[in-house]
């Protein structure tokens, strides 16, 4: 069974690298965004991290998944529940560049977004990042617990790796 958590911060290629892996391994992904921030008829709503554990849980047992998100206390579960952990470790000035054209795009309103694309929301952006890096030494830490199923990946666009995540080797019993 394959079990994917691909993670990284804001801009770093994260949902492209997702949906890739998603088309080619046949294999469903979902946003953690959206499982934080879920959408509901009156708007969007902040779940607790009890309730975002809960619906991670409920996915998980539905079988194979691809999540991919930035880090988060509320779900360092999926570490462990994860076969495969992909870093996406994106060089810091490349995301910087998305952050921007990302924010035109969405006020051009060439590509859709789940929240308002404000100066406000690309200030926190930026500051994400800065506090991302300033805080990378600890991250780092964390995911060297999982170093034998990691993947660091530099650009959203190398697949190089795919093959072994589509013929996993099969674990003796």
């Amino acid at each position: 069974m394959r079990k994917i958590f691909i993670i990284g911060i804001v801009a770093s290629g994260k949902t492209t690298l997702a949906k890739r892996l998603s088309e080619a391994l046949h294999i469903p992904w979902y946003e953690l965004d959206a499982i934080v921030h879920h959408q509901t008829a009156t708007g969007r709503r902040k779940r607790t991290a009890d309730e975002q554990v809960e619906v991670i849980q409920h996915i998980d047992k539905n079988g194979e998944w691809i999540f991919e998100g930035t880090d988060r206390a509320s779900y360092r579960c999926l570490f462990d529940m994860a076969d495969t952990i992909i870093f996406l470790d994106t060089p810091l000035w490349k995301r910087k560049i998305r952050i921007f054209t990302r924010f035109i795009k969405q006020n051009l309103g060439l590509e859709k977004c789940g929240y308002q694309p404000d100066r406000e929301m690309l200030r926190l952006m930026y500051q994400w990042t800065r506090e991302f890096e300033e805080n990378r030494a600890d991250f780092e830490s964390r995911l060297h617990l999982y170093e034998e199923k990691m993947i660091r990946l530099y650009d959203s666009k190398d697949m190089s790796f795919a093959a072994q995540l589509r013929y996993p080797a099969k674990q003796s019993d």
